[in-house]
């Protein structure tokens, strides 16, 4: 537009300096026809120095009335094509001064004008530009973008860091092809460089946003991750320029809502057994099939124990809802672990010798204690442990509870160990002894013999750890278990 403003302007000036210098050797010519006709004879040498005088006078009147047109109008464009320039190269203040009121002055404030608004312009998309940073960068979520080459064009700092751990992780060779084929389905000219830099776990999606050109989703698992997808396609002109993916790590929820799933089953499985049996010798006592007061007794006997059970496991459901909902109530004073320990371990003997086992115990002769406990609480989890080891270890073996002062991370604490000649625990169920319903023999039921719930590990692990101590087992197939307990002598 300039250019044209230019080339327009010059011609004008031109022409203006053309007419200009017209008119002034027509007004010469005129005066030099009426001066000879006069003086013709007798002058002829003078008129002919008149002549040259004028014209170099008129001469020099042209090019000093052109050098001031030319300064007056090319001036002010010189300086807006400067300006031009340095907005071009993104200095948005710069401004023409305004000089005069015509046409000139005009464009120079119609240009300022633009320049003000081009400037605002930029600062406004600057603004929403930071602000967009901002909120990618605060996100939680990777979101990471990819053109239609499947280059990564923008990735937040959480999208950054999966995406170098996925790059490290090596993809099988058919979840790339299957990947390759669908994009070369999809835009057979851009070929495997497309996919390059698209994770593996992403790539049928990634291929197949590009080729339908609509939201897509999906759950990809990586190692032992669960990650929700969700991919957008990048639209110009209605061709697809490339996807955005957002993934979230719903791990947790994941094994959250399978908690839950087990958990609802397990609970159904626990309380339909011992239902069943109510039930069943319930319909037993009112169709008189008992025929002596002796089997009448033991159907009594067996309805009253199956009552106990269940009401056992309500309880410790209820125990262990309170304290996964962060309310256990645990009133925290100094106890008195070398009493307690006393009296769980009398508690335990009849029991153990009625089953033919051996329950020993080997306590320090220094006084044990910690400042910060609930005597209650702390009973209950050596309750637990010793009715677990009990329950499943074979008569005749042995079952020993010892204690002893520790020092853990230079602090005090009482270390606390139950073990049994039981049968062990398999390496691979032991990290998950202390989950709700978790059965590490998948073969053994329940019955009203053994009088588990399958929650008392679980309980144990939640009051530990509301005294901020440390609860942990080791086990050998076979060879029993041992079950160690930490608990910090100084309050927390």
């Amino acid at each position: 537009m300039l250019t044209m403003l230019w080339r327009s302007v010059v011609g004008k000036l031109w022409m203006t300096i053309i007419g200009l210098v017209a008119v002034v050797l027509l007004s010469l010519g005129m005066f030099l026809l009426q001066y000879i006709d006069v003086t013709f004879s007798d002058r002829s040498h003078d008129v002919k120095v008149l002549f040259v005088y004028t014209a170099i006078i008129g001469f020099l009147l042209s090019t000093f009335f052109a050098f001031f047109l030319s300064t007056k109008i090319t001036q002010p464009l010189l300086q807006m094509k400067k300006a031009a320039d340095l907005i071009a190269q993104g200095n948005y203040e710069t401004r023409v001064m305004i000089r005069s009121t015509d046409e000139i002055g005009d464009l120079a404030n119609t240009f300022n004008h633009m320049a003000s608004e081009l400037g605002t312009l930029i600062r406004d998309l600057n603004h929403e530009k930071d602000h967009l940073s901002s909120v990618l960068r605060s996100m939680a979520d990777a979101v990471v973008t990819f053109d239609a080459e499947g280059q990564i064009i923008l990735a937040n700092p959480p999208g950054q860091l999966l995406l170098e751990s996925w790059n490290d992780l090596q993809w099988s060779e058919d979840a790339a092809a299957i990947g390759e084929e669908k994009a070369d389905e999809g835009t057979a000219a851009s070929g495997e460089s497309r996919i390059s830099q698209v994770p593996g776990p992403l790539r049928e999606l990634y291929s197949a946003v590009l080729r339908e050109g609509r939201d897509m989703t999906d759950k990809v698992h990586v190692q032992s991750g669960v990650w929700s997808l969700v991919m957008a396609p990048l639209k110009s002109n209605d061709t697809v320029r490339g996807a955005v993916a957002v993934m979230r790590n719903v791990t947790e929820e994941s094994k959250l809502e399978k908690l839950r799933r087990d958990f609802v089953a397990n609970v159904s499985h626990e309380i339909r057994t011992p239902l069943s049996m109510l039930q069943g010798y319930s319909e037993a006592l009112l169709d008189d099939i008992a025929a002596s007061p002796e089997e009448r007794q033991e159907l009594v006997q067996v309805i009253h124990d199956e009552s106990l059970r269940m009401g056992r496991l309500v309880k410790d459901l209820l125990d262990l809802a309170r304290m996964e909902a962060g309310h256990i109530e645990v009133k925290l004073e100094p106890v008195d672990m070398t009493a307690l320990l006393k009296r769980v371990h009398r508690k335990f003997i009849a029991y153990a010798k009625e089953r033919g086992n051996v329950l020993t115990s080997s306590l320090p002769e220094e006084h044990l204690g910690i400042e910060a406990g609930d005597e209650d609480r702390l009973e209950q989890v050596l309750t637990n442990l010793l009715d677990n080891a009990l329950r499943h270890t074979p008569s005749g073996a042995e079952i020993e509870l010892s204690a002893r002062y520790g020092q853990v991370e230079g602090k005090p604490f009482i270390e606390i160990k139950v073990r049994d000649e039981g049968h062990g625990i398999p390496s691979e169920d032991l990290p998950y002894i202390f989950e709700r319903f978790y059965k590490a023999d998948k073969a053994r039921k329940r019955g009203a013999a053994l009088g588990g719930t399958g929650l008392g590990l679980a309980i144990v692990k939640n009051i530990v750890e509301a005294h901020y101590g440390r609860i942990y087992a080791t086990s050998s197939v076979g060879k029993g278990t041992e079950f160690t307990l930490l608990l910090p002598v100084e309050g927390p």
